[in-house]
């Protein structure tokens, strides 16, 4: 009997998983060949592709989508709030390569209890900003980020708006 280490079995499985559709995909393509485990799942849907990277590997695929499929522009990021479930929370990167006139949807599923995934600001920094108001308005937080401070509420505001335990009427005195 032949021993496979677990790591060859796992990345085994995430192929598996992948639709044929998915798997021919340019984008996804080149993600698989650095390593199987950066896709978790994924979805072409009226022409439009939605790749799901499993969040400690965003980094990763991030410098892959940038350098070797040339996406030069994260035109924005913004949070999911599917509160009562598991995971909560999602983000979601829309991508855009005017080279190759494609673009590009990258989503990664965070869980409730305490949201926090790594910075694309050192890969885009057109990030800054939008990771800012997804800290802001959702709370999740964006490790490495140059300066993860309030953008769209007052500083001394309590909670995060748009996730949908939040109170209707806003934090009362």
């Amino acid at each position: 009997m032949v021993q496979r280490p677990l790591g060859a079995v796992r990345e085994k499985i995430f192929t598996l998983m992948l639709s044929d559709e998915i798997k021919s995909n340019p984008d996804a393509a080149a993600i698989l060949a650095a390593s199987s485990e950066y896709l978790a799942d994924g979805k072409i849907d009226r022409g439009e592709t939605t790749l799901v990277v499993p969040a400690e590997h965003l980094l990763a695929v991030g410098q892959i989508l940038k350098t070797k499929q040339e996406y030069a522009r994260l035109s924005t990021v913004t949070g999911v709030d599917w509160y009562p479930m598991e995971p909560r929370f999602e983000v979601v990167y829309h991508l855009h390569s005017l080279a190759r006139n494609a673009r590009l949807r990258v989503k990664c599923k965070l869980a409730g209890a305490n949201p926090e995934i790594e910075s694309l600001t050192g890969i885009w920094r057109s990030a800054n900003w939008y990771e800012r108001e997804t800290f802001d308005l959702f709370g999740i937080r964006f490790r490495n980020h140059p300066d993860l401070t309030r953008i769209m509420m007052p500083e001394d505001w309590e909670g995060h708006p748009l996730r949908k335990d939040y109170p209707v009427t806003g934090p009362r005195i």
